[in-house]
Order: structure tokens, then sequence, then C-alpha cells
């Protein structure tokens, strides 16, 4: 291994012997100063943990503001214990137009294009029929 000259000296204080203990008052000063920089670190992580709870609470305070209108409107929902299948049969029937001789009953309830209906034997044609042979 080739040393570079420029980083001599480096090497020099490498090659010596074992280092002198610290003396009493270099522990002390060290003591003093490893408690001062804990208690800089501490007091940072106190603050920064003080301004994330704020910045959290105020988040939390906005979303809550701001979805106020729709918590009241599924209480009332929930008060006036409607299912929302009936909810929307009526929906539907309401916005229906009214024509003479218009069954005003939803026949289904449609989801995703989809009809989902129940038939009862007295609703299918010819089944009255089936007995009479």
């Amino acid at each position: 291994m080739q040393k570079d000259p420029r980083f001599s000296g480096l090497y020099l204080n490498l090659d010596r012997g074992s280092a002198t203990p610290p003396s009493l008052w270099q522990k002390i000063v060290g003591g003093v100063v490893m408690v001062g920089v804990f208690a800089l670190a501490l007091t940072f992580s106190v603050a920064l943990f003080a301004v994330v709870i704020t910045v959290g609470l105020v988040v939390w305070g906005y979303f809550w503001w701001k979805t106020r209108a729709v918590r009241k409107a599924m209480r009332e929902h929930m008060a006036a214990g409607m299912d929302p299948r009936r909810a929307a049969a009526e929906a539907y029937s309401s916005t229906r137009a009214e024509a003479p001789g218009a069954r005003t009953e939803t026949r289904g309830l449609i989801i995703e294009g989809e009809v989902v209906r129940e038939v009862k034997d007295e609703d299918v044609p010819g089944a009255g029929d089936r007995g009479r042979s």
C-alpha cells in the first residue's frame, strides 16, 4: 500500500502508542457537555412533538368542520330508520311521471345495470293456470 505524502502527518499520529487516559477535569467537562447535548436534543424533540400534535389537531379540526353537514345528514337518515332500498324506491316513484293506470310501486332494484327482482307466484303470468289442466 502506498502512502500519500500529503497525509503523512495523520499516519504519524496513528503510529504512536496508547493515548494517555483522560484526567479528572477532562472527564468532568466531557460529562457536562454530554448532559448539555442530551438536554438540547430532548428540548428539540419535545418542541417537534408539540408541533406535530398541533398540526394534527388543526387538520383533524378542519376535517371535522368540513364534514359536519354530511354527519348531520347521516344522523337524520339513521333517525328516520329508512332502509336504503326503500329510500331509493320512494325517490324513484316520486320522480316518475304518473301515467294513467301506471303502477307507482317499483318492481326491482337496479344495481350496475342489473335488475334484482323478487317474483311471487301470483305475479307470474299463467301461474294460476298451472293447476287447471
